[in-house]
């Protein structure tokens, strides 16, 4: 394994809007640029070749964030690879599979998805193939800061124009099909959409499904996965059961009966700071911007409406199946707020436009008990002091460079720029540190789970940069 210098830089307060230099930062950026040189298919990129090798919807968003530092021509076409898989209904797939890969690697893989079958109806395309279900929206804000990285080469491409349709298509499904709770948010109704697959936060939604007998799957995960830091059998279980039941209604959100349904603070989020990112995109291109910026107003209105819990310091999410049916189609269930605090609910943090004292309690809960994690900078999934905290297991407690990545920009944009930087810090020692680990323990910062992923490298490119001063310029 590459031997990678442990970032030493300046103090954060030293390096507000300053991109890291010296040799451990120049160090660093070989290394990440390494991985994703590595991982690269060439089309796009492999959040890692062992535990996930095909290609990752919100993963290769990420990735394009850090490759637009390192070749903006690539960056387009990572995003334009995953554009090439979306549906005619809009959805842009969780996965879509490298039919060079063999079908046992990765499970559920296409022969259980059977997209281009199973969702014909529904849009699928006749190939390639990919799973039913979706992942957060991250690619309008992607598309916007690769175009920003290079416009010329944009322009040149096409690129901007191209993506803006497919995009405004992805974000009509999400904001139509998927308002399953009638209050203007988009439900999730996989736990693997939020990416947040066995998060305390679903426990009581997924204690109501009946999980596919074990004799009926074969998980690949655990072949390059430690079995402690991934989800159980049980969670397993739910997930193939909910997967199999979406696609027998051929992933049609107005025929399927969704068992599990909840909105998600962190998806829709980035919903909201995708509309702002469009709106940015149609004034570049000459067109209106009016219908992006309605929905982003109304998406933050509805964020703030029906997940803010004032007394917790965060945004909860809403589990919609737990009406009289105890499922819920798309006739709309108000729901209830899910107990549990984890870090979807500090995401929000980066939208603009949240009222002041929202800003300044999202603040308070990062710096207190709950989220100020002793061994790491970054932040752990799930609230230090709950009763489902697990520091090794996956979503359960763990922390993540992605998340603290969208954390980071949500300081920035609420101008706390001496926390981002100090989130940034501890994020670049933490991603030398571990190899450019998929989560690291948050009490000791020991790295789990895939080392070499992609995303935690092409992140640590991101942060190593100097950041943009305004996030959507009008």
């Amino acid at each position: 394994m590459e031997r990678v210098a442990l970032y030493t830089g300046p103090s954060p307060a030293e390096t507000v809007g300053r991109p890291a230099t010296g040799p451990a930062a120049r160090t660093l950026r070989r290394a990440a640029a390494r991985v994703l040189a590595d991982n690269w298919t060439g089309a796009s990129t492999v959040p890692s070749r062992t535990l996930y090798p095909h290609q990752w919807s919100w993963d290769s968003a990420f990735v394009a964030i850090g490759l637009r530092h390192l070749s903006a021509h690539r960056a387009q076409r990572e995003l334009e690879s995953l554009f090439a898989a979306q549906w005619a209904d809009g959805r842009i797939p969780h996965i879509v599979f490298n039919p060079a890969v063999p079908a046992d690697a990765y499970f559920p893989s296409p022969d259980f998805w059977r997209s281009s079958a199973a969702g014909r109806a529904a849009g699928a395309p006749a190939a390639p193939e990919t799973s039913g279900i979706v992942q957060p929206p991250v690619h309008a804000l992607a598309a916007w800061l690769v175009h920003r990285a290079d416009p010329a080469e944009s322009r040149r491409r096409g690129f901007l124009a191209r993506a803006y349709p497919r995009l405004t298509a992805w974000h009509d499904y999400l904001l139509t099909r998927r308002d399953l709770g009638g209050g203007g948010l988009a439900a999730a109704v996989h736990p693997w959409e939020p990416g947040t697959d066995n998060s305390p936060c679903w426990d009581a939604a997924l204690g109501r499904i009946e999980p596919a007998p074990a004799e009926t799957f074969r998980r690949a995960d655990l072949a390059h996965g430690h079995p402690h830091d991934r989800p159980t059998d049980l969670d397993y279980g739910r997930y193939v059961r909910l997967a199999g039941d979406y696609r027998t209604a051929g992933y049609d959100d107005r025929a399927a009966r969704h068992a599990f349904a909840v909105e998600d603070p962190c998806f829709n989020a980035l919903l909201a700071v995708g509309e702002h990112a469009l709106a940015a995109a149609a004034r570049t291109l000459g067109r209106d911007d009016t219908r992006h910026l309605a929905r982003a107003e109304a998406l933050t209105r509805s964020l703030v409406t029906r997940l803010w819990d004032a007394d917790a310091g965060l945004f909860r999410a809403r589990d919609l199946g737990t009406g009289s049916t105890g499922s819920t189609g798309s006739t709309g269930s108000t729901g209830t707020p899910v107990g549990e605090r984890a870090v979807t609910g500090l995401v929000p943090l980066i939208v603009p436009g949240l009222p002041p004292a929202v800003v300044r309690a999202l603040r308070r809960t990062l710096a207190g008990p709950g989220f100020a994690a002793p061994g790491t900078r970054l932040v752990p999934s799930y609230d230090l002091t709950g009763h489902a905290f697990d520091p090794q297991r996956y979503w359960r407690g763990p922390a993540w460079f992605n998340t603290a990545w969208l954390i980071h920009r949500g300081l920035r944009t609420h101008a706390l720029h001496a926390d981002a930087e100090h989130l940034r810090h501890g994020f670049l020692a933490e991603a030398g540190r571990s190899h450019f680990a998929e989560y690291v323990d948050p009490l000791t910062g020991t790295p789990h789970g895939a080392r070499r992923f992609s995303w935690t490298a092409a992140l640590t490119l991101d942060l190593l940069h100097a950041p943009e001063d305004r996030p959507f310029p009008h």
